[in-house]
């Protein structure tokens, strides 16, 4: 197992792989600010292979929200209304307070319905291609502190920590690549959905490169899905914020429940042996998302079952599992996070661990850990702005998704009851 100081240098290798900044893709970016380097992939359809990409994810829009399962049928009655101790109040008066501070353009931008499709239109790569809501580089200090501010009061404290670690990154990498206009700390947009409210619904989305979350409010419950969370590196080694360092755990306990198994459960759990393998069928692997199945526009993708049965494991080895779920739901507050584990749990008769690539200390790899209340994937990249061509322990790509509807709150939001009466008659 790889020891952390080991693990250290394996996240600090990127060094070796700083891109050379004179190509002409480089210096586009360090010209541009977000609006023209957007222009370069949806008028010029630069590089061609995201634009296509893009297409793709728009057709993916136009199909109406069923959900991610995996075999294409909705399981009904998995999610339920409850009770989990959320600081609804103070997430609700933080909300208000972003709203004081919009402008009239602003608001018409920035708060739509609690339907919207807009809640589906995010995306993770640095281009922006969903231009909606408020941008945090463009508005005022005051109005980015507002805003958050909401997104403090709404995640747990390590959520928010991870979350603010994940910006500062993307900033350090907008350093390296001089595309400070393009990736920087605060270079993501925000998006309310519906009227902030203790009872009813509403929610918000918060968006941009390898951060997006989906965060949807009833009453005192939460729901955080789907999220992205990456990093390209993960590991800043100099400036201000130097030490700064995200998903490790989720890689090094992914390794840790791989390089437990025997060698038959390995062999189960293995449904890949190369990260880009000629066995693979036509759309396993693609640029973007290489290994991922479940990333931006995915709603309702059918992902079958696949790997070893968790709850074949022996039980230090599902401590291992809720370990690495733990991370996953590292957003929730403290108590929601617990109830969600447990509802993890309930399922582990149902719950699959598959795995793609080496288990070595030093092999990049995938992992998938996915039931029908709980979808995660882990992966390793290749080199998107740093030049590594094969997957690398320096390029993380994470997300979860909540499977049979649970996605930004569907599944709850068809529990609550409307808040206006449907009879009316007019007595003027």
């Amino acid at each position: 197992m790889t020891s952390s100081a080991e693990q250290g240098v394996q996240h600090s290798d990127f060094r070796k792989y700083l891109p050379d900044l004179d190509t002409p893709r480089f210096q586009a970016i360090a010209q541009n600010d977000a609006y023209g380097h957007a222009k370069e992939l949806l008028e010029h359809h630069r590089p061609p292979w995201l634009y296509g990409l893009y297409v793709h994810w728009r057709k993916l829009f136009e199909e109406p929200f069923k959900g991610v399962t995996n075999d294409g049928t909705v399981r009904p009655n998995l999610f339920n209304l409850r009770d989990e101790g959320i600081p609804i109040d103070a997430i609700v008066a933080a909300a208000e307070t972003v709203i004081s501070q919009l402008s009239p353009a602003q608001i018409a931008r920035t708060l739509l319905h609690i339907d919207s499709p807009e809640w589906r239109s995010w995306s993770n790569p640095e281009f922006l291609v969903s231009d909606k809501g408020i941008r945090l580089d463009e508005i005022t200090p005051g109005l980015r502190g507002a805003v958050l501010a909401l997104l403090e009061a709404s995640l747990s404290p390590e959520g928010y920590a991870k979350a603010v670690a994940a910006m500062r990154i993307n900033h350090f990498l907008g350093e390296l690549v001089h595309a400070p206009r393009v990736m920087n700390e605060y270079s993501y947009n925000f998006v309310l959905f519906g009227k902030p409210d203790a009872a009813r619904p509403w929610g918000f989305s918060f968006y941009g490169h390898h951060l997006c979350l989906s965060v949807f409010f009833v009453g005192k419950q939460i729901v955080v899905s789907p999220w992205f969370t990456g990093a390209e590196p993960n590991l800043i080694d100099d400036g201000p914020w130097k030490g700064t360092r995200i998903l490790h755990e989720e890689e090094r306990l992914g390794l840790q429940l791989m390089q437990s198994l025997t060698a038959e459960q390995k062999t189960q759990a293995i449904v890949y042996r190369q990260m880009k393998d000629p066995a693979m069928p036509k759309g396993r692997w693609n640029h973007d998302d290489q290994r991922h199945l479940c990333g931006a526009y995915r709603d309702n993708r059918v992902v079958p079952y696949e790997g070893l049965l968790v709850s074949s494991l022996s039980a230090d080895q599902q401590d291992v599992v809720r370990a690495i779920l733990s991370q996953y739901l590292l957003y929730l507050p403290k108590r929601a996070r617990k109830l969600k584990l447990q509802d993890c749990a309930a399922w582990f008769l149902e719950t699959r661990f598959c795995w793609i690539g080496g288990c070595g200390d030093a092999d990049p790899f995938y992992y998938r850990i996915q039931s029908p209340v709980v979808l995660v994937e882990f992966d390793h990249h290749s080199g998107v702005f740093l030049a590594n061509a094969e997957p690398a322990k320096f390029h993380i790509h994470t997300l979860l998704r909540t499977p049979n509807a649970g996605d930004y709150g569907f599944a709850l939001r068809r529990q609550v009851k409307g808040a206006v009466e449907q009879e009316y008659v007019w007595e003027g």
